[in-house]
């Protein structure tokens, strides 16, 4: 038996980041804006359309964006401002439906499925969504809908900036098929390759290959990559998916050189993952260090190494989590200069704060967990930037449109 096809909406604020300093600032308003990636080494994390004009994007190098528009205005960003206005927008969202996925500070996808006799047609609520983010805002949101996550998401992108685009159930494969295979999730610069090498460039030409040769080229992956382009997506939105991991990083100014110095960004990162495990009463069983070395691959890549391990205890002590990445530094060689460090925390599970959990620990762990709780209550009252462990300012040299659990609103 056939089931009735989904409505699914794709939101997508438009050029986030620097569509708020535009608003905020007039003399911004009709000029390149990049925020983000004023430190030499930082990277794009918004630019206005004045901006993308000059093939600036997101995730671009700072330095490459200033040589492709010398005159455009860098701005460093407001994370405080920004996480306010996301929370205003996704108040608006939660008010057209239970079911909303948050994918970004910026984006989110919203099923309708079975709203129309409260919201009306989907076209009409969209409409009224868009009209109501505006007013609230002042920012513009571009919508696609579809009967797919996925198509949703592709016809919102086109439809930016400031625009609506639908696809019906039944016009599905003719929107896709013209379409670059780069535009499918999960296709990126290997698979995509290994597709131009089979003739397969556009999504209606992934649609119509053989399995067998799919699955030669790519294994059980290529089959799956065909049915999405096909329209076959049936996966549901997720309004509380859970945090596979929690993490911190940061793109130094110079190179680092000696293993030594990197001992204050841990503990740094390591005490920020602790506070947002914290607040959102979880504990790890996994730490993972990640390192980019600063020898150059070519075209703005450097190489990556990483180093994990498993906690016979679960943590949420910034202390203990600092402990396990700076053993997991100790075991990097050889050594080489690095540009990056980041600490994550995996094996996430509920962190039980009784007082008979509390009770059953030794007195170190006692006093750490009396220290945490001072420390946390500090956060709260007066913010993260007004404690710091001895390691001075640890600064992100990007913004991030991630939604960061745990972090303080």
């Amino acid at each position: 038996m056939s089931t009735a096809p989904r409505t699914i909406l794709h939101a997508d604020l438009d050029a986030f980041f620097a569509a708020v300093e535009q608003r905020d600032r007039p003399e911004l308003r009709g000029k390149p804006v990049v925020v983000g990636g004023a430190a030499g080494r930082g990277v794009v994390a918004a630019a206005s359309y004045e901006a993308r004009v000059y093939g600036i994007h997101s995730a671009m190098p700072s330095f490459e964006a200033r040589r492709r528009c010398p005159h455009a205005i860098f701005v460093a960003g407001d994370m405080a401002k920004y996480r306010c206005e996301s929370r205003r927008v996704f108040a608006i969202f939660d008010r057209y439906s239970p079911l909303v996925e948050g994918l970004s500070m910026d984006e989110a996808f919203l099923d309708l499925t079975g709203t129309a006799r409260l919201l009306g047609d989907a076209v009409s609520a969209a409409e009224r969504l868009r009209a109501e983010v505006r007013a609230a805002t002042g920012l513009t949101l571009s919508v696609g809908i579809a009967p797919v996550k996925m198509v949703a998401k592709i016809a919102s992108d086109l439809a930016k900036p400031d625009g609506l685009r639908v696809v019906a159930p039944d016009e599905v494969r003719a929107f896709l098929a013209p379409l670059p295979v780069g535009r499918i999730w999960g296709v990126g610069a290997v698979a995509r390759a290994r597709l131009d090498a089979l003739g397969i460039a556009t999504i209606g030409d992934l649609a119509a290959a053989p399995d067998e040769m799919l699955r030669r080229a790519l294994g059980g992956f290529g089959v799956g990559l065909a049915g999405l382009a096909r329209g076959e997506d049936a996966r549901a939105v997720e309004p509380d998916r859970e945090a596979k991991s929690y993490g911190e990083e940061n793109t130094f100014e110079r190179d680092v050189a000696e293993r030594a110095a990197l001992a204050d960004p841990i503990h740094a990162h390591a005490d920020a993952i602790a506070r947002r495990l914290r607040r959102d009463r979880l504990a790890g069983h996994g730490v993972t260090v990640k390192l980019k070395l600063a020898r150059p691959l070519g075209r703005g890549r450097y190489p990556l190494v990483t180093r994990s391990l498993l906690l016979r205890r679960a943590t949420d002590d910034g202390e203990a989590i600092a402990r396990a990445a700076l053993s997991l530094l100790a075991r990097v060689e050889p050594w080489e200069p690095i540009r990056l460090v980041g600490v994550a925390v995996t094996r996430l599970e509920p962190n039980d704060a009784s007082q008979l959990a509390l009770a059953l620990r030794g007195p170190t762990d006692q006093r750490r967990a009396r220290l945490n709780a001072a420390v946390d209550a500090i956060h709260v009252r007066f913010g993260d930037q007004k404690l710091r462990r001895g390691a001075g300012d640890v600064r992100r040299t990007g913004l991030s449109t991630g939604i960061k659990r745990g972090e303080r609103e």
